[in-house]
């Protein structure tokens, strides 16, 4: 008997069964230790799948509205979720570990003692774990470029379409700062003057000089402008008192902007304004907002649609701002009518409003007939200002007498779909629900869920509310503590920029918590189209495709933030990584940030190009713990 027994033990049959046995307990005592602890959160083109967090088994791929009466037995081998897809339906949504929504969660907190040690780092952070980061990847360092470069604007500095994007072959060295150049001068200092090393070029202080906007004091350019933006400001405030800034107007655009000055003064008044120009004869006026700390970008109005949603802006500005609207069947006034929120208000300052030459006088008949066509009321003409108001639906279009010109835009036609997307020469259509019309005021509007998240192309339909109010909260957990371990209020941040911003909850979170900056966040072509939802917040952004340079001058922000941003576009295979981190590097100023969160699998990549750009850059656990399969990289481009 025992001989028996004895063989039977040896046979191999025996051992497989005895080794899977062992196996199997093993992993479920592992499951039931880990996904006790804490409830999963799913995020996708948001904040970060922090499903990751540990090796819990995925979740059952339900709407996150539905919940299970039974939860699923534990899988024989644990393994991560599937990948997002990407140009397809994006799945979103916060789920606890019995499939119901949540925002009972937390994202954990940052070791403070981290700051003191990246502050003592010298140069490319430490190396990391092979197993850990992806495989190993070596980057040698970029070169310089030439000097011409330190001002390039790469998709606009052609000589063939100078007012649209035609971008070159994507850069391959670092865009050098010029001679001279200091760190900026911080807000609200800058407001009032800026560096003359940081914006070399002085050509519009010589054309418009005589004029007040901009002048030379010694080794700084000064804009003496205020008192003139004030009282413009006051002026439209007393005609239309329903334009209420900062409380029904939030968001504004000014076209044209010259040296900013609408914009700078508007902040005040709790209005954020994107001022925009062309690259034109001066070469550099957004350059001179952005230098100030103005929200702007390099845009124009010429064939295609600008890169802003549409109902986006509760104000659009034009003082002096060049255009004929009239021309050409009205198309740039259409464009500015798609962009403008219904019930919204265009304020247009210039010569055809108030002065009696021929010429000026037949702008103005065609100014005042075509908005008519298109439904604007003339609310008032005082001086060199008129002030139109949009509709706030479609009745007045619908009611138009038969052959009237320009023609409501088909039905099918996506006012939202702007990259690469040529001008209509037709009246948006309002959508007829009302989405856009009736957002909240101002502050409620920026933690209210707006009408238009029901828009948005995603799978969860009842839970849509939850998602945005759980980004927020997931943001304004992690920004509390990015501000108490990495001193953020110390840096004295101004121009932010987020390169995948979902919902805007990361902006947001800065607002709330007292960070005196502004944040433009980019919607990129590789997920959902969430613009609408970021401008009815009363926040501004912009989409594009980062695999191109974006429209702004070098040296532009002073802290840029990727959320999950690496791991989307490997999937596109589109452009490498250099491509998109050396874009990074042209946008970001001397003594800049970059804080990057993504998967393990991109960040040895990422960390080695960060250090090929001569960034210090760290590596470390976000504050999910050591579990969580995404990381943060610190990077500084220091001085």
């Amino acid at each position: 008997m025992t001989t028996s027994f004895n063989d039977a033990v040896r046979t191999p049959t025996f051992i497989k069964i005895t080794a899977f046995a062992l196996l199997s307990l093993s992993l479920f005592f592992l499951f039931n230790r880990f996904s006790s602890s804490n409830p999963s959160l799913i995020f996708s083109s948001l904040p970060p799948p922090i499903t990751k967090m540990t090796p819990s088994p995925p979740l059952p791929q339900t709407p996150p509205s539905s919940s299970l009466s039974d939860p699923p037995p534990p899988p024989p081998s644990p393994s991560p979720p599937p990948p997002p897809r990407v140009d397809m339906m994006i799945r979103m949504g916060i789920v606890d570990e019995t499939g119901a929504m949540s925002l009972d969660f937390e994202v954990g907190e940052i070791d403070e003692g981290f700051a003191e040690e990246f502050e003592n780092l010298s140069g490319g952070g430490e190396k990391e774990k092979e197993e850990e980061s992806g495989g190993w990847v070596k980057v040698d360092k970029y070169k310089v470029c030439e000097q011409s470069t330190s001002n390039s604007v790469p998709c606009l500095d052609n000589a063939d379409e100078k007012y649209e994007r035609h971008c070159p072959k994507a850069l391959d060295c670092v865009v050098p700062r010029p001679e001279g150049y200091q760190v900026r001068i911080p807000w609200p200092q800058s407001r009032d003057q800026v560096w003359l090393s940081n914006v070399p070029r002085t050509s519009m202080v010589e054309d418009k000089g005589n004029q007040k906007w901009i002048s030379i004091k010694n080794d700084k350019y000064v804009f003496p402008g205020g008192g003139r933006a004030i009282n413009h400001l006051n002026r439209i405030s007393k005609m239309v008192p329903d334009i209420a800034f900062g409380q029904k107007t939030r968001v504004a655009l000014d076209i044209g902007s010259g040296v900013a000055d609408f914009g700078a003064f508007l902040m005040q008044r709790n209005v954020t304004t994107l001022s925009i120009a062309p690259k034109d004869v001066y070469e550099n006026q957004i350059q001179f907002a952005l230098e100030r700390g103005v929200p702007a970008m390099v845009a124009a109005f010429a064939t295609r649609r600008l890169l802003y949603p549409s109902q986006a802006f509760d104000l659009i500005h034009c003082s002096e701002c060049g255009v004929n609207w009239a021309n050409n069947d009205g198309i740039l006034l259409l464009e500015a009518n798609r962009m403008l929120r219904a019930g919204g208000y265009f304020v247009w300052a210039a010569e055809p409003v108030y002065k009696r030459e021929e010429n000026l006088r037949e702008q103005w008949r065609g100014m005042e007939n075509l908005a008519t066509r298109i439904c604007w009321e003339l609310v008032k003409k005082v001086g060199y200002i008129a002030v139109w108001r949009k509709p706030l639906n479609n009745s007045c279009y619908l009611n138009r007498a038969d052959g009237v010109q320009p023609p409501l835009c088909n039905s099918d036609d996506d006012p939202d779909k702007v990259w690469y997307v040529n001008m209509r020469t037709c009246i948006t259509r309002l959508p007829e629900n009302g989405y856009g019309a009736n957002v909240t005021t101002w502050p409620a509007r920026l933690h209210y869920p707006p009408d238009r998240l029901q828009s948005i192309e995603m799978d969860a339909y009842i839970s849509r509310k939850e998602i945005f109010k759980a980004e927020s909260k997931y943001w304004n957990d992690i920004i509390s503590g990015y501000v108490g371990a990495f001193h953020w209020k110390d840096f004295k941040l101004r121009n932010v920029l987020d390169m995948r911003a979902g919902y805007g909850g990361f902006a947001a979170a800065l607002h709330d918590l007292e960070i005196n900056c502004w944040v433009m966040n980019v919607v990129p072509v590789s997920g959902p189209n969430t613009l609408p939802v970021i401008y009815d917040r009363g926040l501004i952004g912009v989409r594009h495709d980062w695999c191109e340079p974006f429209d702004t001058y070098p040296r532009t922000y002073d802290l840029i933030h990727a959320n999950g941003l690496f791991s989307v576009e490997k999937k596109r295979h589109k452009c490498d990584f250099s491509t998109i981190m050396l874009e990074m590097d042209r946008m970001l100023r001397p003594d800049g940030r970059v804080y990057i969160r993504d998967t393990v699998s991109v960040m040895n990549e990422v960390k080695e190009i960060a250090s090929a750009l001569g960034w210090v850059a760290a590596l470390r656990e976000t504050g999910e713990g050591p579990h969580s399969s995404w990381r943060i990289l610190i990077c500084d481009k220091r001085m």
